[in-house]
């Protein structure tokens, strides 16, 4: 029976399709043929269960005198805070062994570190409903907190990253971030350093100022932009509905950016998250940063960003066995769906 043109175009448009990040050398799967247009990944349970605000550890009064820094409201009470993580996964302890030693075939050192948490004083607003100024505030205690971090001897990176949902690993309600200072860079940013690397020595150019010009001609994936920040679908997404925000200027040090900037920086994050928790009706997600680290290196080569992961799919056998999630939607299609989202 012979086909319609109709038939034929739909199966082309639906066909799977493997990408290969050109940072990393990965492959993705886009597979729209499984039938899940953008409307589907909106999130029909929405409905999770809040800790009891009396018994929310970041309600308690006696918080405010855990805080190491910050910032706040204009009736003078707090509004956001950072504070030493109460059970931190690495310690400050003086007595450090920062070279590895052999344990047999392995290496070992001592998980040595600091690690904080950034708590904003709303139990019940989340930074995709806060006022850009909000955002802005908050943005101005992570840069400070950034920088106070990096000074510190030993340090190599910072991560700063925000779990929002049980299913995104917020073992607390309460809107809050995390910041780990560590003497080490983690595999996944080394990896984006190399790749970052590798395309700049073949190419000369910057890896990410080629994607991001290439993303603003095409239009197809950009979400929203400013005068200094750009929010875009990646090209291969590493789950279905992943956004970053690039800064428009090639710039590898998150740190270094300007007062203005920050402002505007602010302005994007709070657009790309508002975008997430509109459209797809407050998902779980993370989002994360990388940026160059501090160590003897050179990372001119490289462009700071920040990365967000909604979490709308669950990891099975295929998605665990070979690490690569099976995103059911285009880049396109969920760009097309979130710039539309008001």
């Amino acid at each position: 029976m012979k086909r319609s043109k109709k038939s034929k175009k739909e199966i082309k448009n639906n066909a799977s399709e493997l990408r290969m990040d050109i940072v990393s050398d990965d492959w993705v799967i886009i597979a729209p043929a499984r039938g899940r247009r953008p409307e589907s990944f909106f999130r029909k349970d929405k409905k999770e269960k809040k800790d009891n605000e009396k018994e929310c550890i970041f309600c308690q009064k006696k918080i405010i005198k855990k805080a190491i820094a910050r910032k706040n409201k204009p009736d003078g009470s707090w509004f956001v805070i950072s504070m030493k993580n109460d059970f931190p996964a690495f310690s400050e302890t003086e007595k450090t062994i920062l070279v590895p030693k052999k344990k047999g075939p392995y290496q070992v050192m001592s998980g040595f570190g600091y690690q904080e948490v950034i708590i904003t004083a709303d139990h019940n607003r989340q930074l995709a409903q806060f006022s850009q100024k909000e955002v802005e505030i908050v943005v101005e205690l992570y840069l400070e907190r950034y920088k106070e971090l990096i000074k510190k001897k030993h340090i190599k990176y910072v991560s700063l990253f925000h779990n929002h949902g049980r299913e995104a690993g917020a073992s607390v309600a309460h809107p809050h971030s995390q910041i780990i200072a560590i003497p080490i860079i983690d595999p996944d940013l080394k990896d984006s350093l190399n790749g970052a690397e590798k395309y700049y020595q073949a190419n000369k150019k910057c890896v990410y100022c080629t994607m991001i010009d290439w993303d603003r001609k095409e239009k197809k994936r950009i979400i929203y932009e400013n005068k200094d920040f750009v929010v875009l679908c990646p090209f291969a997404p590493q789950v279905s509905f992943e956004v970053r925000v690039y800064p428009k200027k090639h710039q590898p040090y998150f740190e270094k950016m300007t007062q203005e900037e920050k402002k505007t920086f602010a302005d994007a994050l709070r657009v790309a998250l508002y975008k997430i928790y509109k459209g797809l009706n407050n998902p779980p997600y993370n989002f994360y940063l990388h940026t160059a680290p501090k160590d003897s290196g050179i990372y001119e080569h490289y462009h700071w960003h920040f990365n967000i992961l909604p979490r709308t799919l669950i990891w099975a056998g295929f998605e665990l066995g070979v690490g690569i999630e099976i995103s059911t939607i285009k880049p396109e299609e969920a760009a097309a769906f979130l710039r539309k989202v008001r």
